[in-house]
């Protein structure tokens, strides 16, 4: 039997792995309130010509969009994101493909949670972070933070460079890699900044804390972060800084192409295939 070279053996085993996220990605949407949103979203405005979905530039890159699921800070799926999908300005994508080829080559893998945000999506976030009566996902998300402090203490903003396209969340995985399991909405809540094999599981390589971890072991270069966890941090760090990213020091998984295509315009379209394919 004919043997693969290594890079397009890791390659195959990634879209394998990126496959299977996007089937459970899926599922979780047919059950989700956001698929009702389907109907209507033919008002919505659509993308710019310059932004792709990421598949379409890289269909290795992994892709467990979290905001369409009720694993994330609110505990509910978010308005705006109607298909597990990446979507991104052009020329990030592009810069994303270049990480990517680096870290196959060294048997990882990319594996973005967000990527392209709307506006609405963010005024939600908004809307949540007044509620200060919603303390359901505290104890995975901000478990060593009064919800009161989220806006001063800036894990809550009014605008997100999410919804400019050139923005991204993300980590690495060590392939071959094992989708994530679904969260079960109502299951017992591990705090993010608990050692790994307490916290909720993630294919990630162990990174200190979980994604989107409200707390100050976030910071990208926290001192208390040492040893592997600090080492992965920093593969992930000078690999986005080598292809034009720049990250934002209170969020590990927080990067920014630079120049932005659209440093002054925050779009509103949703994040679905048609966005960019419907034109």
């Amino acid at each position: 039997m004919p043997r693969f070279p290594a890079v397009a053996r890791v390659r195959a085993l990634s879209a394998v792995a990126s496959r299977a996220l996007a089937l459970s990605a899926a599922a979780l949407l047919a059950l989700s309130p956001a698929a009702s949103a389907q109907p209507g979203q033919e008002r919505w405005p659509k993308a710019p010509k310059e932004f792709v979905a990421l598949g379409d530039v890289d269909p290795t890159i992994l892709q467990e969009i979290r905001y369409i699921t009720p694993h994330n800070f609110t505990g509910r799926p978010v308005k705006g994101y109607l298909q597990p999908v990446c979507l991104l300005t052009r020329p990030a994508a592009r810069a994303l493909h270049r990480v990517q080829s680096g870290l196959l080559r060294r048997g990882y893998s990319l594996k973005v949670y967000d990527c392209y945000r709307p506006k609405r999506a963010v005024g939600s976030f908004v809307a949540w972070g007044r509620d200060l009566s919603d303390q359901r996902m505290k104890g995975e998300f901000y478990p060593r933070v009064d919800k009161s402090r989220l806006f001063d203490d800036g894990y809550i903003a009014e605008r997100s460079g999410h919804s400019r396209g050139s923005t991204m969340d993300l980590t690495v995985v060590r392939l071959p890699a094992v989708p994530t399991r679904p969260y079960v909405p109502g299951e017992p809540l591990v705090p993010c900044h608990a050692p790994r094999w307490q916290r909720f599981p993630d294919n990630s390589l162990d990174m200190g804390t979980g994604f989107d971890c409200m707390d100050t072991l976030s910071h990208t270069l926290d001192p208390r972060v040492r040893g592997k966890q600090r080492a992965h941090r920093l593969l992930l760090k000078s690999s986005m800084e080598r292809a034009g990213f720049v990250n934002l020091p209170q969020e590990w998984w927080h990067y920014t192409y630079q120049p932005e295509p659209f440093p002054d315009s925050y779009f509103d379209f949703p994040v679905s295939y048609r966005s960019v394919h419907g034109r």
